[in-house]
């Protein structure tokens, strides 16, 4: 994963309405556990890995890293978002918002209240940056978040045999 550069890392956790976005902690392992190993969590993503793979291989406290907040609702790991450089030809070197929510998170607007603010902060370090999203389009829930999120087509493209989406969010300009 590549870093988002300039930024300092961990920030202070960030608050909405209902979530908090944080850095990842031991007691964060058995919900990533969950969310890596969930069949529905990887139906557009090459499938779920094996739970005891990740239980022999996931250390004790889930790796932080730079650009990936666990999202905490009531204490608890709902879900991930992820701000990285992209990699591949499509948008090498670009800044990339992915994210994952366990199937119980589901429709309740977390992930959109989470990136929103993933993305406030990012516009906050990181001036005038656009940042790229990819999703699979037969990933309604995703195409419906980016689209919510502001992102909009950049390009359809075949890969891993599925039709993917690649969509850009523009930055935001102050106005006045």
């Amino acid at each position: 994963m590549a870093d988002l550069g300039p930024v300092a890392w961990p920030p202070e956790p960030i608050r909405t309405g209902r979530l908090v976005l944080r850095e990842s902690e031991a007691r964060d392992r058995a919900a990533f556990i969950e969310l890596l190993a969930s069949p529905l969590v990887g139906t557009y993503l090459g499938g779920p890995r094996p739970r005891e793979e990740l239980e022999r291989e996931m250390p004790g406290a889930p790796e932080r890293c730079p650009g990936l907040f666990v999202v905490d609702l009531g204490g608890a790991m709902i879900g991930q978002v992820i701000l990285r450089r992209a990699a591949g030809p499509r948008a090498a070197g670009q800044a990339e918002l992915g994210y994952l929510f366990l199937p119980q998170a589901w429709g309740f607007g977390y992930a959109a209240e989470a990136c929103a603010a993933a993305l406030g902060w990012l516009a906050g370090e990181l001036p005038g940056e656009a940042v790229v999203l990819f999703t699979q389009t037969a990933n309604a829930r995703s195409m419906r978040l980016a689209a919510k999120l502001g992102f909009t087509e950049v390009e359809r493209f075949e890969a891993w045999g599925a039709e993917q989406w690649l969509g850009m969010r523009s930055p935001v300009t102050p106005s006045g």
